[in-house]
């Protein structure tokens, strides 16, 4: 294992106060160095996968340092304890995206999503979304029931839910509709009941997709490719 502590310092001397600054328009706080995505990639490259690493890193309470275990982390070693414990330490939606990912790796993603979307804590909540998502994309075995399911959910409780949680339910949306042409027809009549998706992304310049367009365009991309 690699020492936390020259990690730690690899982290700091590749930080920038430009990168900082943009960290803080999406949330993260101070105890951050403001490292490239692109540089931690690199790092993530070389280390592969070491959990020990990803524990000492995670528990040094930087940001950088944070998103870097969530990359380096063991699947096979997470357990609901160690997600539940990270989700809970999660303070930013940057951060929660790292950790939603490394969760959908985890043979415990599909229950660790249906437990997270239960949550009153907007960014764990938000996390369980994004998991379900990705679960849309990548999980071929699941019937389309479970989707429906979700659509409907998503119908009752988007308009009423937390910021980033009805960003979160809008890009599930989305993947869902993209998954097959019966869930398509679905997540459109859904889309178009719930009308705009309104999400506040502060002092950034992130938008919200408008769905209906999205999943056409991403369609017509894919038909495309297969020409």
């Amino acid at each position: 294992m690699a020492a936390v502590d020259d990690v730690l310092a690899e982290l700091e001397s590749l930080g920038t106060e430009q990168t900082r600054k943009t960290y803080r328009r999406h949330g993260v706080g101070d105890n951050q160095y403001g490292v490239l995505y692109s540089a931690l990639g690199k790092i993530e490259k070389r280390i592969k996968v070491d959990h020990e690493l990803a524990l000492a890193l995670w528990d040094s309470g930087n940001h950088d340092a944070r998103v870097l275990a969530a990359m380096i982390a063991d699947p096979g070693q997470a357990d609901p304890a160690l997600l539940d414990a990270w989700a809970n330490d999660v303070d930013n939606y940057t951060l929660g995206d790292a950790v939603s990912t490394f969760a959908t790796s985890t043979p415990l993603a599909q229950e660790t999503a249906e437990r997270w979307i239960e949550s009153d804590r907007e960014l764990v909540a938000a996390m369980g979304w994004n998991m379900l998502g990705t679960i849309a994309t990548k999980d071929r075995d699941l019937p389309d029931s479970y989707f429906d399911r979700l659509l409907s959910r998503i119908e009752v409780e988007l308009a009423d839910s937390q910021n980033r949680v009805r960003y979160s339910m809008n890009n599930a949306l989305i993947a869902i509709g993209l998954r097959n042409e019966s869930l398509e027809q679905t997540a459109v009549a859904v889309a178009g009941r719930l009308g705009t998706v309104v999400v506040d992304h502060g002092q950034t310049n992130c938008k919200t997709p408008d769905a209906i367009a999205y999943i056409e365009k991403t369609k017509a991309h894919r038909a495309r490719r297969k020409k």
